[in-house]
């Protein structure tokens, strides 16, 4: 349990961080940014429907802050309270064939139609084909949304709805940031479009309130945080943030041009381009990055997003089976310090920035008879290294200001051979803070500092001095570019590898030729078998 005396200095403010893979709950003091606690509660891929919040003196908590995976779904019963079908989480790909037909009723099946106002290209990645997806396949959903009872919602907007009492007046709303992942929000008008609501045939009346990142949405009733003194009911939820804002926050990048880099399920780097929306020429998403107050304006961020990171650790584990913890494979790769040649690609749900390529798929290619485990351990260090280096190269090109330093956190951070392979594979320096848990504290910042709780400021000069250690670059950068040139080479043999839409022969039905593996081996089949009764013929027995 996380126990408090009253000894500890200063006003305490919780976050509430749900991501794809586990959910916390972590209190910082208010004064000196210090995390003074913290619970973690694995999940395996199906959505908690309760917080856990364990016990603690709170009369000292002045405010709760929500951070969490953004993207996925969720649609559930007003009346009832209960979700209609599990989350639909943002590396799903059940969504593609909705993806198609979305992209081919667009003028030239063009997958970038609407990104003049959401910033995104249509894509599995985002809410409203996840919605659209749910309305179309699940009758429950279907019926709820007829009969005037659905609320749909990303993790943040069932968080709060819970938190403030749920099915009792719970309040149903969302932050800038998280809305600004659905594809039916307007970056411009930081509001819900009807055009955008229209297009993906989505009724308007179940979206949440969309408010800023930094007000009290409603205070906590929840009977499940019972506490040592009582409980936490009463105390506000004043900050909501998408989980890349909220570590975009918590490295204190409030400044236009500063970037940061998240190591977890998916690897997202932002950069935050100020008061201005910057629309990307190479791949990246223009998202807001965060409005810190009812009357304060949204700033901005160019977004690449790579689904697979920590994930590729993830099903090294559970799938091959070639490590029993996260922290055997730095080991493994460092056994051997190079991947000899192979390489992986970790494409399991398509390849998202800079190719937005659904129908791609994962591949280990460069394998000889040498290859062993420890260097497809090292290879999958080298494809987080090298995705990253891919949305940097997009981001400067697009900014036209090269990054001279990349600042990281995440829970991959503590790998630090992958911050060293980091640093050398894009031939800057690596900066990581020592308190890696900029994510809660980006949350935790909002909460404070809202109108109404005032216990943390953002100003410039209050913010404390962030320790941090650096990686510098330690290989020539003549071998970093030709390992980057060998990836790239690998990514291109990953594309074009699955598609939902039978494939036309030009007069609209479907040939087993159109298929060119499948068409040679059966123009080879049928060689070998002519062949076969050609030489029977020859030399009779």
């Amino acid at each position: 349990g996380c126990v408090f005396e009253q000894g500890n200095a200063g006003p305490l403010v919780a976050a509430i961080d749900q991501g794809t893979s586990s959910t916390r709950f972590l209190v910082f003091n208010a004064k000196t940014a210090e995390l003074l606690s913290h619970h973690q509660v694995e999940i395996n891929q199906s959505f908690p429907k309760e917080g856990s919040v364990h016990a603690f003196h709170s009369n000292w908590m002045t405010s709760i802050g929500v951070t969490n995976q953004r993207e996925t779904t969720l649609v559930w019963d007003k009346e009832t309270g209960e979700p209609l079908y599990n989350a639909i989480v943002w590396l799903d790909l059940r969504t593609q064939s909705t993806v198609e037909r979305l992209i081919n009723k667009t003028p030239g099946r063009n997958k970038n139609h609407l990104k003049h106002k959401t910033g995104l290209p249509i894509s599995t990645y985002f809410s409203a084909v996840k919605l659209r997806w749910l309305m179309d396949n699940v009758d429950e959903v279907a019926e709820a949304v007829l009969t005037h009872r659905a609320m749909f919602g990303t993790v943040d907007s069932w968080l709060i709805w819970c938190l403030t009492g749920g099915k009792s007046g719970g309040v149903h709303c969302t932050d800038v940031t998280n809305a600004s992942r659905t594809m039916l929000f307007n970056i411009h008008t930081l509001d819900w479009d009807p055009e955008l609501c229209k297009y993906f045939d989505i009724p308007m009346e179940i979206l949440p309130k969309v408010r800023s990142s930094s007000e009290i949405y409603g205070l906590m009733v929840s009977p499940h945080c019972l506490c040592k003194s009582g409980s936490l009911s009463g105390i506000p939820i004043s900050g909501c943030l998408g989980d890349q804002s909220a570590a975009l926050v918590g490295q204190m990048c409030f400044q236009e041009g500063q970037a940061k880099n998240t190591y977890g399920t998916g690897c997202f780097l932002l950069r935050n381009t100020g008061a201005k929306p910057v629309m990307s020429d190479h791949g990246l998403l223009t998202t807001v990055a965060y409005k810190l107050g009812r009357d304060k304006p949204a700033c901005y961020a160019l977004e690449g997003s790579v689904a697979i990171a920590g994930a590729v650790v993830r099903w090294l584990k559970d799938n091959l089976g070639i490590i029993q913890t996260s922290t055997e494979l730095e080991k493994l790769a460092a056994s051997v310090g190079t991947s000899y040649g192979c390489y992986f690609v970790p494409a399991f749900s398509g390849l998202y920035a800079p190719y937005w390529e659904p129908s791609a798929r994962g591949i280990i290619c460069g394998l000889t008879q040498f290859t062993n485990k420890s260097h497809l351990a090292f290879a999958a260090l080298e494809a987080v290294c090298f995705q990253t280096r891919e949305i940097l190269d997009a981001m400067n090109q697009d900014s036209g200001i090269p990054l001279t330093q990349l600042q990281v956190d995440g829970g991959m951070t503590s790998n630090r051979l992958l911050m060293q392979l980091q640093a050398d594979i894009l031939c800057i320096p690596v900066v990581k803070p020592s308190m890696p848990e900029t994510t809660a504290l980006g949350a935790a910042m909002a909460a404070g500092a809202a109108e109404g709780v005032s216990v943390w400021s953002l100003r410039p000069e209050d913010l404390s001095e962030v320790t941090s250690e650096k990686f510098e670059p330690q290989i020539n950068p003549e071998e970093s570019e030709f390992r980057y040139a060998r990836w790239k080479k690998a990514v291109q043999r990953a594309m074009n590898w699955e598609t939902t839409e039978p494939i036309s022969n030009g007069n609209g039905e479907t040939s087993i030729f159109s298929s060119v593996p499948l068409g040679f081996y059966i123009l080879g089949s049928m060689l070998m078998l002519i062949g076969a009764k050609y030489i029977a013929g020859q030399c009779p027995l």
